[in-house]
């Protein structure tokens, strides 16, 4: 990469951000396509956030992603927001214009993508999220535009409720699922798609989110997490098509370029780098 005093900076704004992909991804991108700018990630304590998005205009950098844990706490510091992110209330890319600040979310449409790509048409279909928190906001948002039904499951009962109620006024068609419902074998084998929006699978030893005696070959499993988890892995024991979250990471950081670039990176090239980089890493963030 021929850094120049005309190189256009892009990054991440998380912390930690040490093992992310995303830089590998984006740089081998803007090297294939000739574009002359470059990807670095930005540790950012969240008492420093305020700050760290003044640096943005500052040091008039083309943009950056956010990570976790600022996607939501970012908004505040932003002159606009996109519907989809206001919606969702979190940003996960943030676009430079001469110092006025948009931010985007494109987790959800990368995750759409990734079911497009994978040939999971999620139209009409009945849909379990273990999971309420940012994820699960990102991704049920795009389900339930796309008519899903859409079931949300969180131990934590009074966040799943806030999620549902919030997911309610699109179109109406998102429902919690109880602690007995997700014990039911009844309700799973309604069910069509299963997605785990939780960090369960992350770490050894972590629990399956699901139970997945429950489950049959007829089931997609998703899991957000970008390594094949121990719910994954069993699903695929019992025949489920089965699908991780490479492919979400993917295409949300497609769409960031192309928010940054108006241009559309080499996909291939991109996903061939996350594969190695998981390869080499386990599939840390």
């Amino acid at each position: 990469m021929n850094i120049s005093g005309r190189t256009k900076v892009v990054g991440l704004f998380g912390y930690p951000v040490e093992h992310s992909f995303s830089p590998a991804m984006h740089n081998a991108a803007f090297e294939r396509l000739k574009l002359d700018y470059c990807y670095v990630t930005f540790p950012v304590h969240p008492d420093g956030l305020g700050d760290a998005v003044k640096a943005v205009r500052a040091l008039s950098l083309g943009g950056v992603n956010v990570t976790v844990p600022h996607k939501e706490n970012v908004i505040p510091f932003l002159d606009e927001v996109s519907e989809e992110a206001s919606f969702i209330g979190a940003v996960n890319t943030i676009r430079n214009d001469n110092g006025r600040l948009t931010g985007y979310n494109t987790d959800g449409r990368g995750f759409m993508q990734s079911l497009a790509e994978a040939g999971i048409n999620a139209a009409g279909t009945k849909v379990l999220i273990a999971g309420a928190g940012g994820a699960s906001r990102a991704v049920g948002y795009y389900l339930c535009k796309e008519a899903a039904r859409v079931y949300i499951y969180d131990v934590d009962t009074p966040k799943a409720e806030s999620l549902v109620r919030h997911l309610n006024a699109l179109k109406g068609n998102a429902l919690q699922a109880d602690s007995g419902s997700v014990k039911s074998r009844d309700f799973f084998q309604g069910l069509d798609i299963i997605i785990n929006a939780t960090p369960l699978g992350l770490k050894s030893g972590d629990p399956v989110p699901v139970d997945t005696s429950l489950l049959s070959n007829k089931h997609i499993v998703c899991d957000l997490i970008y390594k094949e988890t121990p719910l994954l892995g069993e699903a695929s024991g019992i025949g489920c098509k089965t699908l991780d979250g490479l492919g979400m990471l993917l295409w949300q950081g497609i769409f960031a370029f192309e928010i940054w670039t108006g241009k559309m990176p080499p996909a291939g090239v991109m996903r061939d780098v996350l594969v190695r980089s998981r390869q080499t890493a386990g599939g840390s963030k």
